[in-house]
């Protein structure tokens, strides 16, 4: 497929996020030049890993990102000035937001939280799932560019060929409206694994019996060096951080392996992780239907699974 395919990279201190390197990758299998479009304070020291990741030329735009629509209205310019075929974000919150607004700007539907992308002729195809996960479909842009959202997790990273020719793309895009404008962003005091963008998610439930116990799910996934994941009931319960919560209501979770412990496999729940690469589940219930999605079960309590299981990932990396 011929065309330019434009890739929003998100950036944090210059350093390019993993999820946008993910949509670089993506970018490379649909064929046709790749444009990466980086914004903000650190721009120019992004660029450079852009390149290195398949794109041929880098546009760096000083546009403020603190303002949504500006930047939404940028990247929008930046596609037409280049023709793009499509507009690739990573599904993040920043991407959630930015996309909505560029379609809109471009007059195209949006593809949102899309696993895989590929080519039918001239057409851009995506495949996301509907109704809660429980589906997938294929969507095919509305327009002549087609914006889509990729979840983080679903592609993979791997380093390109391309020169990454660095060029400044101005805009006088302006702030348009009343909307909201991000101020400030303030780091939590202790920096901990996005969830998003984890390979190893452990996740617990109402099975913990107390936000006591999930000191046994924090070790374990510190052993995998993941991330910790709750059920909304127990984030309901107070007992663990909204920013935790896997499920529709929550985020939405892609590592290479999601352990499931104390959930019992609530729909709601299962349309957060199913897409995981293996799913394991621990639970006393063998008919709790998390077993119907896992690829490994093991029946039994977690109380003792969970330990067990943490002593033999350490002593496996103890003899790396």
């Amino acid at each position: 497929m011929a065309g330019d395919i434009l890739v929003v990279v998100e950036h944090e201190g210059g350093t390019a996020k993993r999820t946008s390197l993910e949509a670089l990758t993506a970018a490379r299998a649909l064929g046709g030049s790749i444009t990466a479009f980086v914004a903000g304070e650190g721009a120019s020291d992004a660029a450079a890993a852009c390149g290195a990741h398949g794109a041929e030329t880098v546009l760096t735009s000083d546009v403020d990102i603190a303002s949504r629509p500006a930047w939404a209205e940028a990247i929008a310019n930046a596609a037409k000035a280049r023709s793009s075929k499509a507009v690739l974000l990573s599904n993040t919150a920043v991407g959630k937001d930015l996309g909505p607004r560029i379609g809109g700007l471009l007059d195209v539907g949006v593809a949102s939280d899309c696993i895989e992308l590929h080519t039918d002729g001239d057409s851009i195809v995506a495949r996301r799932p509907v109704f809660a996960g429980k589906a997938l479909v294929n969507v095919t842009g509305s327009g002549s560019t087609m914006v889509a959202t990729l979840r983080p997790n679903a592609f993979g990273v791997s380093e390109g060929a391309a020169a990454g020719n660095v060029e400044a793309f101005s805009t006088d895009a302006p702030t348009k409206g009343l909307g909201a404008v991000l101020r400030d962003i303030v780091a939590a005091a202790e920096k901990k694994i996005e969830l998003t963008e984890a390979n190893v998610v452990v996740s617990g439930g109402r099975g913990m019996k107390g936000p006591e116990n999930f000191h046994l799910i924090e070790e374990l996934a510190a052993a995998f060096g993941g991330a910790v994941g709750a059920s909304r009931a127990v984030v309901d319960a107070g007992w663990r951080p909204h920013s935790e919560q896997v499920g529709q209501t929550g985020k939405t979770v892609s590592p290479t392996l999601y352990i499931a412990v104390g959930i019992s496999g609530a729909i709601q729940h299962l349309a957060g992780m199913r897409t995981s690469k293996f799913i394991v589940a621990i639970n006393k219930d063998a008919e709790a239907p998390i077993f119907k999605v896992a690829d490994y079960g093991i029946v039994g309590d977690a109380f003792e699974v969970v330990p067990a299981m943490t002593k033999a990932v350490q002593e496996l990396k103890a003899q790396v």
